[in-house]
């Protein structure tokens, strides 16, 4: 197969590009996957970068993006969510258009949709790496990263260490972080569930059938997200300015938010996730046994602490499906090269504090020296600035190749040198640390 050279000179990309459709791969020990095909790259990507696509053995699509101006180097993504529905493609041109920072700083880049939707950790890590492997088959690549974003970090990690043999990934970026694991993860959404469900009594309703609000729904009850919306709105009036709330509705509210921590702007998001998640969850994964409980927890920030705590539903984990449930989601520290993680400390849907349980894990497993975690003082979870990113990957890059471990000031220096390119934000305090997740989600047996 012909390789890339790590400079690959712009005029010969077209040509390589053309000859793609024409490679066939060698029989090897695993499924033959298809030849990726040029297409079109989705609106917005500049016209330097190339793109070809395709769907894989599993049923995943995935797409690779190449600048002609290409520095050798191959990103891998692991895309957030998770969603539920059935693979598209249009979910990997999305994450494309949000990342194109990666191919327009000169990295190739490749991502998979995944082939199943919802909460399976390890399935997705297997679709991340089937990407992989078509991409640095394709491309050779000198040096391969793997980035993951949001839910996608713990993916990320769990590939990283799940995938070793032959060292298929130099290094590891996480963005944004769910590095909690999904044993801890989502406790504070059965607290919103059971706070909500104390304040509210709307999901269910008094006249709906019952069932233990860790199981999101019951199975074989669908929900739209627009349903689940005006219940929130009927209790809460979300979607309303403050001044045209009740009295009731902007007590529960506030009451609320401050036993959770949660900011009022994600409180919906994070309530279709603890309903339609949860639901997978409990009816695609754990065989209907429950992974979340909140005995021992003892809420704090109602106007009545001893009422809500003696009022709330309460639920007692099942051990064994927790283990199940944790050997999925729960990452084990044991990657063994280079980790760079970035987040920003307002993040509202990923909490930085889960940062802390990340840096604990990868103690835990010995790998505390090749973790270097850098905060950015910005207040979105999807995405900080082109300059982070770009900054962040640098010294990643400097890293591997040279051995030079960055710190959070020399990656606020680099943010800082990477806005003369590209013009974007730098909010980096390198002086940040998190506080234990404890701290920010009300803490109980596990």
């Amino acid at each position: 197969m012909m390789s890339w050279s790590p400079w690959c000179k712009p005029s010969l990309v077209p040509v390589i590009l053309a000859l793609a459709g024409a490679m066939r791969w060698a029989q090897g020990a695993t499924i033959e996957e298809a030849v990726p095909q040029p297409r079109d790259c989705p609106s917005g990507i500049p016209a330097a970068i190339h793109c070809l696509g395709g769907r894989d053995s599993a049923g995943a699509f995935y797409l690779i993006a190449v600048p002609k101006e290409w520095n050798g180097i191959l990103v891998v993504h692991s895309h957030g969510g998770p969603f539920l529905g059935a693979p598209t493609m249009k979910r990997t041109e999305q994450d494309l258009q949000r990342w194109s920072i990666e191919p327009r700083a000169g990295y190739a880049w490749a991502a998979s949709s995944y082939h199943q939707g919802g909460v399976a950790v390890h399935s997705a890590a297997q679709d991340t790496e089937r990407v992989r492997q078509i991409a640095v088959k394709l491309l050779k690549p000198k040096l391969t990263i793997l980035h993951g974003q949001s839910w996608g970090a713990s993916v990320a990690a769990i590939t990283a260490e799940t995938y070793t043999d032959g060292k298929p990934y130099d290094g590891v970026m996480l963005s944004s972080g769910v590095l909690a694991g999904g044993s801890r993860a989502y406790d504070v959404r059965l607290d919103l569930r059971v706070v909500y469900e104390y304040l509210c009594h709307n999901h269910p309703r008094p006249d709906e059938a019952q069932y233990p609000l860790w199981m999101g729904l019951p199975a074989g009850v669908h929900m739209k997200e627009a349903e689940i919306k005006a219940r929130v709105n009927e209790c809460l009036a979300v979607d309303k300015p403050e001044a045209q709330r009740t009295p009731e509705q902007a007590r529960k509210l506030r009451e609320l938010l401050a036993v959770l921590k949660m900011p009022e702007r994600t409180l919906q998001s994070h309530m279709n996730w603890a309903t339609l998640h949860f639901q997978d969850i409990a009816t695609q994964r754990t065989g209907g046994a429950d992974v979340f409980g909140n005995i021992g927890a003892q809420y704090q920030g109602s106007d009545d602490d001893q009422a809500l705590n003696a009022g709330v539903a309460r639920y007692a984990a099942d051990p064994a499906a927790v283990a199940r449930f944790a050997a999925d989601t729960d990452p084990t520290g044991q990657i063994p090269v280079p980790v760079l993680t970035v987040h920003a400390i307002d993040d509202p849907i990923a909490f930085v504090e889960m940062e802390h349980t990340f840096a604990d894990t990868m103690a835990r497993a010995g790998h505390a020296d090749t973790l270097v975690q850098v905060f950015s003082e910005d207040h979105d979870h999807s995405y900080i600035s082109d300059a982070t990113y770009v900054a962040t990957l640098n010294a990643l890059m400097q890293w591997i190749r040279e051995g030079k471990k960055p710190t959070p000031e020399s990656v606020a220096a680099g943010c800082m040198a990477a806005q003369t390119q590209f013009k974007s934000t730098c909010h980096i305090r390198p002086e940040y640390h998190p506080a234990a997740l404890d701290s920010r989600v009300t803490p109980r047996q596990h």
